[in-house]
């Protein structure tokens, strides 16, 4: 079985050595690339499996190179940030990346974040082997290509952890989904627990699902969590 291969995209070359050596050791196959020239040609050789991208980069900054890379890939990126603060995170996630890690962050839970959003996307593509294809309520969500249609056929556009939620509630439709599951259920993209970050995805994940004002199908279920109040049909 080939090794995931990571692109690491850090200006510090030690510290960029530093995660490539503990990803090697740990089973990765790892490229390495110090601003946005070389991440662009570590991207156009292929066989990238993830992205490890630092946000203060010199010239294009990561923020800039994230929103670029989302409009021609859906390849995972995991942001990396001396930034730690809950709007950084969540200004990462909306802007289509997978997790962020704050620095300085330990060898440890790079390997088990990095391990978690590769899981989490194999898990997606397998979710439904017939076709992977859910509808609910005249909306399409289509797993292998990770694309939502609105009940006009037009695509919604989705960041990944919009994606990954809107997946957790469709795992669970009809059920009321207490935040902290959902948390765990998104783990993956959304960071840690303590933070707000669910409950505004899944107000921007509602916003989007309302079309020509009929109200999103995720209610609110005051006290507990949130529902999704549809059939999904496979």
């Amino acid at each position: 079985m080939t090794a995931p291969t990571i692109l690491i995209v850090e200006d510090d070359p030690a510290l960029r050595t530093l995660i490539a050596r503990t990803l090697q050791q740990n089973g990765f196959a790892t490229r390495l690339a110090g601003a946005a020239p070389e991440m662009w040609q570590g991207i156009e050789t292929g066989g990238v499996d993830l992205v490890l991208l630092d946000i203060m980069l010199p010239g294009t900054s990561g923020i800039d190179l994230c929103r670029q890379l989302r409009q021609r890939s859906a390849v995972p990126i995991i942001f990396v940030s001396a930034k730690g603060s809950e709007t950084d995170r969540v200004v990462g996630l909306e802007l289509g990346a997978d997790d962020y890690l704050a620095k300085p962050f330990g060898t440890h839970e790079l390997v088990a974040r990095i391990r978690a959003v590769l899981r989490r996307g194999q898990m997606t593509g397998a979710a439904d082997p017939a076709g992977g294809m859910l509808r609910f309520a005249g909306w399409t969500a289509n797993l292998p290509r990770r694309e939502l249609l609105s009940p006009s056929g037009a695509v919604v556009d989705l960041t990944g952890a919009e994606f990954d939620l809107l997946v957790a509630f469709l795992d669970h439709a009809q059920r009321v989904v207490a935040r902290e599951r959902l948390i765990e259920l998104s783990r993956a993209r959304i960071g840690d627990a303590s933070d707000r970050s669910v409950d505004v995805l899944v107000s921007r994940l509602r916003r989007k699902l309302s079309s020509d004002g009929a109200p999103a199908p995720i209610v609110t279920v005051r006290g507990i969590g949130y529902m999704l109040n549809v059939a999904v049909e496979r």
